[in-house]
């Protein structure tokens, strides 16, 4: 027979085994997650400071020391020091940081860790002649403001690879960081770019996929704009426009922010709309489970430079967004303390790679 001793008792239990009445995780719980990472990363470290070079070059070890100084690592910790090291001698004569390949990626991602790590402005002239790299590079792809990849970033060294998103965020990300601000040219230019790769017809985007844009993809990003002139591509949607892709809507967000276009724009509004009704933890909008760890890391850089901590989704219920990752975060870790995909997209079954991804997401979860 249930008494209501027992009644409440059960109750009790339910509500406390029940993920959605959880307790939240609590700064002590973060960081215990994160000397957990920490401890996995430093185990998996090469002795020349590197992580996964073969995959990454120098971008491993940048990512790496951007995550642990995000969260509190200072630059003489072990780990950090030799990762900066490893970068260092990764700075070819042209200013880039790079290895045999993904030299824009890697440049980018070392000018972020030398900005995080510059506090006696020991990395001043490293972070200068990188970003003329860059620029270098945004400035071999064509003067002609009319073709699609101008103002965009690929992968190599010569400016000649095909530009998308994801590179192109990472390429303003790092000149701001460089000190470039919202009127530079090749800030302009950028924007240009990553204003074409959004699912909004505007002024600012008469690409043809834009004009064939579904209600659900509306104010969202693409990947590759060029994917629209494809025979077949699995970007394509029925109605014969590109579909948006949550990592690449919050990369794109996040670049506006960090470029200085205002909250009000009708760009940036677009792309909260879109987010507002696409707002989950459970895998990338778009693309499942692949990129997820990119994903997260995306989703914190723009919700924090958007700046609502209560944010609403379309329905209107109020994610307390910062929480919600940690949880997410803490919940997917190893207990070798790595985080890992089961989805081999993009190499984020690498633990190397996707632990760095998560714990630079969860550097951003602990308030600003």
């Amino acid at each position: 027979m249930l008494t209501s001793r027992s009644f409440i008792g059960l109750a009790v239990l339910i509500l406390v085994s029940h993920p959605a009445f959880a307790a939240e995780p609590t700064p002590a719980d973060i960081k215990k997650s994160v000397e957990a990472g920490y401890a996995f990363l430093k185990s998996r470290q090469g002795d020349d400071g590197s992580f996964i070079p073969k995959f990454s070059g120098p971008g491993g070890a940048a990512l790496v020391a951007a995550a642990l100084v995000k969260n509190g690592y200072g630059i003489d910790d072990p780990v950090v020091a030799k990762a900066l090291a490893y970068l260092e001698k990764n700075i070819k004569k042209d200013g880039g940081v790079y290895d045999k390949g993904i030299a824009t990626y890697t440049t980018s991602l070392a000018i972020m860790a030398f900005k995080d790590a510059n506090k006696d402005k020991k990395y001043d002239m490293a972070i200068a002649d990188a970003a003329k790299f860059l620029r270098k590079v945004q400035d071999n792809s064509g003067d002609d403001d009319k073709k699609l990849d101008f103002g965009g970033a690929g992968y190599g060294s010569d400016g000649k690879g095909r530009a998308d998103t994801s590179n192109t965020a990472f390429f303003l990300e790092a000149l701001v960081a460089s000190g470039a601000g919202k009127d530079d040219p090749a800030i302009k230019k950028a924007l240009t770019f990553l204003s074409r790769a959004q699912n909004l017809p505007s002024e600012y985007n008469d690409q043809p996929f834009a004009k064939k844009v579904s209600d659900d993809d509306k104010g969202g990003f693409v990947y590759n704009p060029s994917e629209q002139d494809a025979k077949k591509s699995d970007k394509q949607t029925a109605i014969g426009g590109l579909r948006s892709e949550g990592g690449m809507t919050y990369a794109g967000l996040k670049s506006f922010l960090y470029a200085g276009v205002a909250k009000n724009d009708p760009r940036v509004l677009a792309a909260v709309k879109w987010i507002r009704a696409h707002y989950t933890l459970e895998q990338n909008p778009g693309m499942g489970t692949a990129g997820l760890f990119y994903y997260f890391h995306t989703f914190a850089k723009a919700m924090d430079a958007l700046g609502e901590e209560q944010f609403a989704d379309a329905k209107g219920v109020k994610h307390a967004w910062r929480k919600e990752l940690a949880e997410k975060l803490i919940g997917m870790q190893k207990k070798d303390g790595s985080w890992a995909n089961e989805n081999r997209a993009f190499l984020e079954n690498t633990p190397e790679l996707a632990t760095a991804f998560a714990m630079l997401a969860l550097g951003y979860t602990q308030g600003k």
